[in-house]
């Protein structure tokens, strides 16, 4: 974890730091000299295991994190596993000094209590962690390690079935889908299917970034009420990925991100244009590859060769005039592979995001 920047270590002062989603906070085994109080979105913990990473809980707002630090070896010790932003988040830092101020002018009784209940939540930690038997997420093919891997495909299978079996069975109709409170998407996703909270939180994330679902506040004003806008389209994800468990490399849909971009593009066309039959349709892109071009974005017709490769367009047609350019598309194919093709690479994005701190 060499390359990720460090946190502050030379005397913090206490304040407000801002995060971006994926930064991290302080890594495993670094001079702690502050501890911080969650304001504003989600960390998560999570501790180096071989050649991976243990993901060990996610703290939200109102909560302390790296407090354990400062009753280790007199405000001395070090971190004892990483902490990384799942969201941009706000943290207040209150640095060691400030905290130890503040904890000279109490009561002598009540630093006691406070020692003590220090002390034995670190000994019940550090028993967990001698019984912890989850494994690191890393992906191993023909014997060989290939790196570290948040999301495997089998998490994603278990957690878009075990989603789409709470809403039914659960969920409440609501304007905007069916919605379901958190806890009890977490009695099924902890205690049922033993999906770690950071996974199940990060896909949460990814859903919403789609559009897929809402987030609510409950009625003690907590944001705790998860709106699922289309319980039918999770469906189809975990039926996408399910099949695609079953083929070889060479059958697996592969879409790049440029790939992507084209294909949503020429879905916005194609949605403007009615009575399509199914059959391959003739799309104008000569307008689009221009304001690529313009703004440098390095998209050109080449950059559909993933979609061509699975029969979601066809060739690309030079009108007559030389002047314009249209690419034949399966309109099916694209209304019924792209939703998938989002999901997909937005996974991948988390992964190669989380693979970064290593």
């Amino acid at each position: 974890m060499g390359s990720v920047a460090k946190a502050n270590s030379k005397a913090p002062k206490s304040g407000l730091r801002r995060l971006k989603p994926g930064e991290v906070l302080f890594n495993d085994g670094e001079k702690a000299n502050s501890l911080y109080i969650i304001q504003n979105g989600q960390l998560r913990l999570f501790k180096p295991k071989g050649k991976g990473f243990v993901e060990i809980a996610v703290l939200r707002v109102g909560e302390v994190i790296g407090e354990m630090a400062y009753f280790a070896d007199d405000g001395g010790g070090k971190r004892s596993c990483s902490a990384a932003a799942m969201v941009s988040s706000d943290v207040i830092e209150i640095s060691f000094t400030a905290f130890s101020k503040t904890m000279s002018g109490l009561n002598p009784w009540f630093k006691t209590i406070i020692n003590t209940l220090a002390n034995r939540l670190r000994g019940a930690n550090a028993r967990i962690k001698e019984l912890e038997s989850n494994s690191a997420s890393v992906i191993y093919g023909a014997g060989k390690h290939k790196g570290y891997e948040f999301f495997k495909t089998a998490d994603i299978i278990k957690i878009l079935g075990m989603l789409f079996l709470v809403y039914r069975a659960h969920g409440e109709k609501h304007e905007r889908g069916v919605a379901v409170h958190k806890k009890t998407i977490s009695l099924y996703s902890h205690e049922i299917f033993g999906i770690t909270e950071a996974k199940m939180d990060e896909l949460v994330i990814i859903l919403e970034s789609l559009g897929l679902m809402q987030i609510e506040t409950d009625k003690d004003g907590l944001p705790k009420v998860l709106i699922m806008q289309d319980i039918d389209r999770v469906r189809s994800l975990f039926i996408f990925y399910n099949t695609e468990k079953h083929l070889t490399e060479d059958k697996k849909l592969k879409v790049s991100k440029k790939c992507q971009t084209f294909l949503e593009n020429i879905w916005k066309i194609l949605k403007s244009q009615p009575n399509i039959d199914g059959a391959f349709t003739l799309v104008p892109v000569s307008d689009l590859l221009n304001y690529w071009k313009e703004k440098k974005m390095f998209i050109g017709i080449e950059s559909l060769e993933d979609a061509r490769d699975h029969g979601i367009v066809g060739e690309a047609i030079i009108a007559a005039d030389g002047k314009s350019l249209s690419v034949e598309v399966n309109y099916l194919k694209v209304k019924k592979l792209l939703p998938n093709i989002q999901f997909m690479n937005r996974v991948i994005d988390s992964n190669q995001q989380k693979s970064s701190m290593a």
